[in-house]
């Protein structure tokens, strides 16, 4: 499998072989460094990481898979460079590709990336558009597998917000690798007909199903794993919570939800998640409307089913597996 100098802008551009090779190569990775078995084989060289939104996962799983394989990470933040503003994306592009070996952008569209990846001519990955967030569900996949022993014919139940990075890229990579996707929203935030569409075409190959429905019941029965995201995405103004909430209170995850999954299901998150009272933003929701929990109540993400902190982990494991893969001769 030859992934050498290739761009993950999403993955849709990859084909389930290849998406199978970096779960296994992030396998590899993930048992080497728990045996303390060196990996450094990309010493001397340089990535940028182009970050317009903040994050937590992201950055450190980019900069520790860096220092991991060898090389030296450069961030540059919200503030940290020109980039759209004085100077053109294009020719940003351009500098960078002159300095660096490989760039990681974070941010708002999905054209941003695709520009650094056509114009830099070097390695170029997504770490989160509003359309797309590839690194994200290779974690997913790989949490899945390790837990489940496999992915072909599970049943993934997103509930929430469908229409953006999550509930787009979720689809996408269950479409992938033959599980069977159920988006369960109000019909106001299903992803767009034409991803659904492609998806459907892809699953048609693969033996998987996609499936959007506003029937909680029928969404989380026999569902292996229950997966949410926050209902308000990073960029959106904080006036849409009130609507938000009430689109979405009735798709919460939460204990009553969980019982009608299978008895092993698991739960996971991509992070930062509104589970209690321990955030400023949390603290805000429940003066304003008294909830104590949004998208997952805390009995569920703190119990048995949650595979959350083994999903953040993975992050570290399958991002390396990228870089290493688009890199490595």
């Amino acid at each position: 499998m030859n992934l050498y100098k290739r761009n993950l802008l999403t993955l849709l551009d990859f084909t389930p072989e290849e998406i199978d090779y970096l779960l296994n190569l992030a396998a590899e990775l993930k048992d080497a460094k728990k045996k303390g078995i060196k990996t450094n084989v990309l010493e001397g060289k340089n990535i940028v990481l182009l970050f317009e939104k903040d994050s937590t996962r992201t950055r450190c799983a980019f900069e520790v898979a860096a220092y991991d394989l060898g090389m030296h990470a450069t961030y540059l933040g919200p503030t940290g460079s020109q980039m759209g503003k004085k100077e053109s994306i294009k020719d940003t592009a351009r500098v960078l590709g002159r300095m660096f070996d490989g760039i990681e952008y974070r941010g708002f569209k999905q054209e941003t990336v695709e520009c650094l990846a056509k114009y830099s001519g070097v390695p170029t990955w997504n770490g989160l558009t509003e359309t797309y967030h590839p690194t994200q569900i290779l974690a997913d996949l790989l949490t899945i597998k390790e837990h489940k022993g496999r992915l072909k014919g599970i049943k993934m139940a997103y509930f929430g917000d469908a229409r953006y990075n999550m509930g787009n890229s979720l689809m996408i990579g269950a479409a992938k690798m033959g599980m069977n996707f159920v988006a369960c929203a109000p019909k106001a935030l299903w992803p767009t007909e034409e991803l659904f569409n492609k998806c459907e075409d892809v699953a048609n190959s693969t033996g998987a199903s996609v499936h959007l429905t506003e029937d909680i019941d029928e969404a989380i029965k026999d569902a292996d794993v229950v997966v949410t995201d926050v209902w308000v995405s990073m960029g959106e103004a904080d006036s849409v919570w009130e609507e938000r909430i009430k689109m979405l209170l009735p798709y919460q995850v939460n204990s009553g939800l969980m019982a009608k999954a299978k008895n092993d299901a698991i739960f996971l998150h991509c992070l930062p998640s509104f589970h209690n009272l321990e955030t400023k933003i949390g603290m805000e929701v429940y003066e304003k409307f008294g909830l104590d929990g949004l998208e997952v109540t805390e009995d569920v993400f703190e119990g048995n089913q949650s595979k959350v902190f083994d999903e953040a982990e993975n992050r570290l494991h399958t991002i390396k597996a990228v870089i290493y893969a688009t890199m490595v001769r």
